[in-house]
């Protein structure tokens, strides 16, 4: 099979087919997965000593069947039956995603939603939906907390890993209260925000909670002073320092560490693979001015990828007795729907994955919830009939019975692919429409595609699990979270749990949690 490339031709294709024609693959298939299925009713309700988020910032149900066909092809394989690590959790639920004041909603009011438990307007972080974006002054007693806050005030270890902006709208969220997300550095806020009191995200990173363990992503320019020139391009201003107020908030966070701890700042992925994580106390790695690169151009000495950042930052989570919290975004998943880029988002999609199957390995199902999930979607599809082992970026099998040119299976609804050539849709096959930044064809034409407003997916494994079920609102999230980790207000079931968050027996309460219809549990 290895010599096998989608389009899949007949031969390689029929080693899947022709046992496939035989109605007892199906049943078989199908009992083993009820024989499964039936032992899911022995619940895990063990206390949760550690949690783990995984957030697809972007990736909606249609971008998770994609992930899954291309993971399949790029093994050589048709696709259809691969498995992605988010495939093998029990338990799947449907996330209302939209904002206290939008029907589709943006990364920042979701963030705060997924994290904080609490609803709140569109670009907004760490503020319920009292605070208006960009107006400084609602948001002082408005402040919502978030998961993060809520294990690190429990004495667990907490950290962050994204692929973008480690002061993006996802990670903000966990740490910071903003009245817009945009705020990287003082450099980006209006005078009157400033004279009114309000700090950037920047600065809140490293000021609000203070001894956060882990912290790895992009997002060097916004922890200096403006226009120090970058560490590694010398010669990009756009890479150089941003922050008005001069501060240097790398060696703030150095000067905040305990002297008797192992702290370390690294900014490249030959640094970050020579520390020993079993040693190291505190790690704040930043790898980029901005976002991190795309995992298809990503440097392999500079950018580590996201499967590594999560599997030393678990080696380091995991030392303490009483476990963690951590948050984990493939965070530009969203960038490349927005740019069009259909490979590069399902690309990053499927190194996310990747670190999913990594933290799986990692950990124990009976001491950790690993909750794996989405922010929001894309106007992002695929179709046109495509035959089985299609290539997820081929064509469809026809071409448009209007104006007979062909089209591929994906598409976009808006965006920047539209294109008109001598006043009709451009013909696709005089494109090279496998490269790595083809922008898939849109019906409306944007410079940047929207997101989507439908329900996302959550995919939930480990103790309490089973409270993720049905269609939630995505504020929901955390409170199962913290319920199932013993951490936040509610530990009324908490009473027979060890200090060190190990597994115990369930009080009355938790019990009939568990057994409650599905409904009662909102």
């Amino acid at each position: 099979m290895g010599s096998c490339l989608p389009p899949l031709p007949d031969n390689c294709l029929s080693v899947y087919t022709e046992k496939e024609k035989d109605p007892k693959y199906w049943r078989d298939q199908a009992q083993q997965t009820l024989k499964y299925a039936l032992r899911l009713q022995n619940l895990n309700t063990n206390v949760a000593k550690n949690v783990i988020m995984f957030l697809g910032d972007g990736m909606g149900v249609s971008t998770v069947t994609a992930t899954r066909i291309l993971k399949g092809q790029l093994h050589h394989n048709p696709g259809e039956e691969t498995r992605l690590e988010m495939d093998k959790f029990p338990y799947v639920a449907l996330s209302k995603t939209y904002n206290t004041n939008a029907q589709v909603p943006d990364s920042a009011g979701t963030a705060t939603a997924y994290l904080c438990g609490v609803k709140a307007n569109e670009g907004t972080v760490g503020v319920s939906a009292a605070t208006q974006r960009t107006q400084c002054n609602t948001t002082q007693g408005n402040e919502v907390t978030s998961i993060l806050r809520w294990a690190k005030d429990a004495g667990k270890s907490v950290g962050i890993v994204t692929t973008t902006r480690v002061n993006h709208a996802t990670p903000s969220a966990a740490y910071a209260h903003s009245a817009d997300r945009d705020w990287y550095s003082d450099n980006e806020m209006p005078p009157e925000a400033l004279s009114q009191g309000c700090k950037d995200i920047a600065y809140q990173l490293m000021h609000n909670v203070k001894d956060i363990e882990v912290i790895m992503g992009g997002g060097r320019k916004y922890m200096f002073p403006k226009n120090r020139t970058d560490v590694e391009y010398e010669m990009d201003e756009k890479s150089r320092g941003t922050r008005l107020d001069g501060l240097n908030l790398i060696d703030i966070w150095k000067n905040f560490k305990p002297r008797h701890k192992h702290s370390h700042y690294v900014w490249n992925r030959t640094e970050l693979l020579a520390l020993d994580p079993y040693t190291v106390d505190y790690l704040l790695g930043l790898f980029e001015p901005g976002d991190m690169q795309y995992e298809l151009n990503r440097n392999n000495v500079t950018d580590p990828s996201l499967s590594e950042m999560v599997e030393i930052a678990i080696k380091i989570l995991s030392k303490n007795p009483r476990g963690f919290f951590l948050l984990v975004e493939g965070g530009r998943i969203d960038h490349g729907h927005h740019e069009g880029k259909a490979k590069q988002a399902l690309h990053e999609a499927v190194e996310m994955d990747r670190a999913i199957g990594k933290a799986g390995v990692m950990t124990s199902l009976e001491d950790t919830l690993t909750v794996v999930t989405a922010d929001h979607s894309h106007v992002f599809t695929f179709g046109g009939y495509t035959p089985r082992g299609n290539s997820i970026f081929g064509l469809a099998p026809m071409v448009s019975d209007t104006d007979k040119k062909p089209f591929t299976a994906i598409l976009y609804g808006n965006g920047p692919g539209y294109k008109v050539v001598g006043g009709e849709r451009e013909n696709v096959s005089m494109v090279d429409y496998a490269h790595n930044n083809y922008q898939a064809q849109s019906a409306v034409p944007l410079r940047h595609e929207t997101h989507g407003g439908e329900d996302v997916a959550v995919f939930a494994k480990g103790p309490m699990a089973h409270l993720l079920h049905g269609v939630h609102e995505q504020n929901y999230i955390p409170h199962v979270m913290a319920y199932a980790a013993c951490i936040g207000a509610n530990q009324d079931h908490c009473a027979s749990a060890s200090s060190a968050g190990g597994p115990s027996s369930p009080g009355p309460l938790l019990l009939l949690l568990a057994l409650l219809p599905v409904g009662i549990l909102f």
